[in-house]
Parts: C-alpha cells; sequence; structure tokens
C-alpha cells in the first residue's frame, strides 16, 4: 500500500511515470478513485483522498487543477503505454502511466517559437536583398595581438601630453 501511495503521488506531481506493466496496472485504480474523489469535491472526499496521499498539498492541487480537468467525464483518467524495449535487468515489461488530460507546457513554448520564427521568415522573404558585403583580409594572429597594444599606448601617451600641459 506504500508504494502505491507512493506512485500516486508521483503520477499526481508529474502526470506521467514509468514503471512495470502489473505495478501501472494496479496503480490506475488507485489514481482513478482519487481523481473521482476530486470530482465530488466535499469535506468527506478530501479527508479520503489525504488518507491516501498524506499531504496536504497534494489533495489541493488534486481538488483545485487536476480534478476540474475531468469534470463530467466518467473514468478513463489514467492511459498505459507500452514501451518496445524491457526493463534491462530482469526483461519486465515496462509503461509509461499518465493522465488522459495533461498540461504540457513544453508544447506550447514551442509553438509560440515556431509560430515567432515564421514571422521572421516571412518578413525575411518580404524584404529586398542586399548586396553581399566585401570581407576584410584575415590579419595575422602573431602581428593581429601586437599592433592594437602599441596602438592604444600611443593613444594613452598622447592622451596624457595635453592633460600635463
Amino acid at each position: 500500500m506504500a508504494m502505491f501511495r507512493n506512485m500516486a503521488r508521483a503520477l499526481l506531481t508529474y502526470e506521467a511515470i514509468r514503471t512495470t506493466e502489473a505495478k501501472a496496472k494496479d496503480l490506475r485504480s488507485v489514481v482513478e478513485k482519487l481523481i473521482t474523489l476530486a470530482l465530488r469535491d466535499d469535506l468527506h472526499a478530501r479527508r479520503e483522498a489525504y488518507k491516501v496521499l498524506n499531504n496536504h498539498q497534494m489533495v489541493q492541487k488534486l481538488f483545485s487543477d487536476i480534478g476540474p480537468r475531468y469534470a463530467g467525464g466518467k473514468g478513463g483518467y489514467t492511459r498505459i503505454v507500452k514501451f518496445s524495449q524491457p526493463r534491462v535487468g530482469d526483461a519486465a515489461p515496462m509503461v509509461l502511466i499518465e493522465l488522459t488530460k495533461r498540461i504540457v507546457k513544453v508544447a506550447e513554448e514551442k509553438k509560440e517559437e515556431s509560430a515567432t520564427d515564421e514571422k521572421k521568415a516571412e518578413t525575411k522573404a518580404a524584404a529586398p536583398k542586399k548586396a553581399p558585403a566585401k570581407k576584410a583580409a584575415p590579419k595575422k594572429a602573431a602581428e593581429g595581438e601586437e599592433k592594437p597594444k602599441k596602438a592604444a599606448a600611443k593613444k594613452a601617451k598622447k592622451a596624457e601630453e595635453p592633460a600635463a600641459e
């Protein structure tokens, strides 16, 4: 029971976890009962959820964030996706158990970036093309390092002479 409490907390925190197939199938019933409690949203349901989660912040997240996502639905709050490769050590079949209505922040950021990239591409395509600028001849490393130092020293001496007068 302690393992399923920990796994339920992890699933509600990260909204997707990787585990073995047998554990995921048993965890599904625990998490779906918690989400059903969140849909009731009364004091008794909160206390029942606290018995399983043992964390006030997790109960708050369950009832304020996760529960309202599934309002109007009956069951089917989690999904199990099988991985093609078994676990390396003991060849146990691995799965990803996740909430069906996840909030994916990374995908939203990528969509925003792609929209701005498309706007930039349109702007570049509409702008007239400029002639390529001529490139300066590359400086030699030894000469390039010494000359700017000498020039800077000469400028510093000239700046000091008028101040001394």
